[in-house]
C-alpha cells in the first residue's frame, strides 16, 4: 500500500519534493493534495506534474487546508510554506492525525518551538526536518572522521559562511527580508550550518552571544554609497535595467509562472529591489557559541560576497581538520533544483599534531546542496539503509539547530548573552 503525501506551500522548494514523489517514488508513494494561498501556483504545480506523465492532484486554498486533510487522508503532510506559518501546519498536521515532514527552519522563534513541542507529546506524532546539507558528501565525511577520534577532542570550531551577490542577495528580494517571516538568516539560512555543527560534534549549544547588522542592502546603505537611482521592484522599472542586482523575472520561466503570473492572485512581488525599503533582516553576522562539550564557536556569515560557499575549521587535541567548500551560484526556483548549492570546489585538510597535513579523499555526488538531496530523498521516500551517522534529523534536531539562530536574535536586540536552555522546555 503507498504512503499518502500532501503538500502545504508550493513555492520554489517544493518542487523538489513532488517531482520525487511523482517520478522516482511512485510506487511506493502517491501524491494526493497541494495547498497554498495562490491557485495560480498550484496550477503551475499540477503542469510540472503532467510534463512527467503524472496526474494533477486535487488543489485546495489556504482556508482549507482541513477539508484536505479530510477528504485526501494523507498518511504525512509535507510543509514547505512560509517560514512563519511552518509551526500552523505542523500543529494542525498532528491534531488531525498526521506526520509532518518540514523544509528548515522547523519554526522561526522559542515561543513556536515549545507549541510544536507540546503538539509532539500530546498526539504522538512524528515530525521530521530536512537537512540535506548533512547528506552531502563531505559533510558526511567530517561526521566520520570526528566519529572516529581523528583529531581527539574538539575544543574550537571557527565557521566562515559566504553568500555572494546572486543567491546571498535573494533573500533581500523576497519575503525572507522581513524578519517576521523569515527569523532572519540565522534562522532561515545559518540553521544548515548550526546543525551541521551539532550534527558534526555530537552535542548542542548551552550559551549564544551575536552581533549583526544591515550594512550593504537596503535604501539608507545604498544612498550612503552614492545609489540614488531606486525602485521598488524590478520589473517594469528603467531603473533596473542595468542594475546588477535586478531580478527579471520575465527571463526566467519558472519564476515568470510561479511569480509573475500569480501575483494578481496575492500581490506578493518576487523582485523587490535589495535596496528598497522595508528591510529588517541582518546581512552581517557574527556569534560565538558554546556547547555542552565545552568547545566554543566563531561564526560569520555575510550575504554580499564574491563567491559562496563555506570554510571550517576544527581543532582538536590532536589536531585540525579545515574544510573548503565553494559553491555554485543559483536563483532559488530559476530552474532545475539539482543546480540549487552544487558543489564546485570541495576540500577537506587534516593537520595532525608533529606530522604532514594531507587532504581526504571525498566522494563524489550529483545533485543539489553538494549531492546531499537525492540521498535525502532516497532516506525520506525511499529504501534507507542502516545508517552509521545518524543523518535523518529529528524534531530534537531542528529545535536546537534553529535555538542556536534564536538566541543570537535574541542577544543582537538585548546585547547581552543567551541561554538556550532558557528558551524551550524539550
Amino acid at each position: 500500500m503507498r504512503k499518502r503525501y500532501a503538500i502545504v506551500g508550493l513555492g520554489g522548494r517544493a518542487r523538489m519534493y513532488y517531482e520525487a514523489l511523482a517520478t522516482v517514488y511512485a510506487e511506493t508513494a502517491e501524491l494526493t493534495g497541494f495547498c497554498d494561498t495562490n491557485r495560480t501556483r498550484m496550477g503551475r504545480a499540477n503542469d510540472v506534474l503532467g510534463t512527467l506523465g503524472a496526474q494533477p492532484v486535487a488543489t485546495y486554498g489556504i482556508d482549507e487546508f482541513d477539508r484536505m486533510i479530510t477528504e485526501q487522508k494523507p498518511d504525512v503532510v509535507i510543509v514547505t510554506s512560509i517560514d512563519r506559518t511552518h509551526h500552523t501546519y505542523i500543529i494542525r498536521s498532528m491534531e488531525l492525525g498526521c506526520d509532518v515532514i518540514t523544509e528548515k527552519p522547523m519554526t522561526i522563534d522559542e515561543v513556536k518551538c515549545q507549541a510544536i513541542f507540546d503538539t509532539i507529546k500530546s498526539t504522538g506524532r512524528q515530525l521530521r526536518v530536512t537537512f540535506n546539507y548533512r547528506y552531502a558528501p563531505h559533510s558526511t565525511k567530517v561526521r566520520e572522521l570526528l566519529m572516529n577520534d581523528l583529531i581527539g577532542e574538539i575544543y574550537s570550531v571557527h565557521f566562515e559562511w559566504l553568500l555572494d551577490t546572486r543567491h546571498g542577495a535573494d533573500y533581500f528580494r523576497r519575503w525572507h527580508r522581513d524578519k517576521r517571516n523569515s527569523g532572519g538568516l540565522l534562522v532561515h539560512k545559518a540553521t544548515h550550518h548550526f546543525d551541521l555543527i551539532n550534527f558534526w560534534l555530537g552535542t548542542r549549544p548551552e550559551l549564544v552571544f551575536a552581533m549583526g547588522d544591515l550594512n550593504f542592502y537596503g535604501r539608507a546603505n545604498a544612498e550612503r554609497r552614492g545609489i540614488t537611482k531606486c525602485y521598488s521592484r524590478a520589473h517594469g522599472s528603467e531603473h533596473a535595467k542595468d542594475d546588477p542586482f535586478a531580478l527579471h523575472l520575465e527571463l526566467f520561466p519558472d519564476l515568470k509562472a510561479l511569480y509573475l503570473d500569480a501575483e494578481h492572485e496575492d500581490g506578493y512581488y518576487r523582485d523587490q529591489s535589495v535596496f528598497g525599503d522595508g528591510i529588517s533582516i541582518e546581512d552581517t553576522m557574527g556569534l560565538l557559541v558554546r556547547y555542552r562539550t565545552g568547545a566554543i564557536m566563531s561564526y560569520s556569515l555575510n550575504a554580499y560576497m564574491p563567491w559562496e560557499g563555506f570554510r571550517v575549521a576544527l581543532n582538536g587535541s590532536r589536531g585540525r581538520i579545515q574544510v573548503l567548500v565553494v559553491e555554485g551560484s543559483y536563483i532559488n526556483a530559476a530552474g532545475q533544483s539539482s543546480a540549487e548549492g552544487v558543489a564546485m570546489t570541495r576540500r577537506i585538510t587534516v593537520f595532525p599534531l608533529h606530522e604532514q597535513p594531507y587532504d581526504v579523499e571525498i566522494a563524489v555526488a550529483s545533485g543539489g546542496h553538494g549531492g546531499g538531496d537525492l540521498v535525502m530523498l532516497e532516506d525520506i521516500f525511499g529504501q534507507p539503509q542502516a545508517d552509521p551517522f545518524g543523518r535523518a534529523a529529528t524534531h530534537i534536531d531542528g529545535a536546537i539547530s534553529i535555538l542556536t539562530g534564536i538566541a543570537a536574535n535574541i542577544s543582537m536586540r538585548t546585547g547581552r548573552p543567551v541561554a538556550v536552555a532558557d528558551l524551550v522546555a524539550f
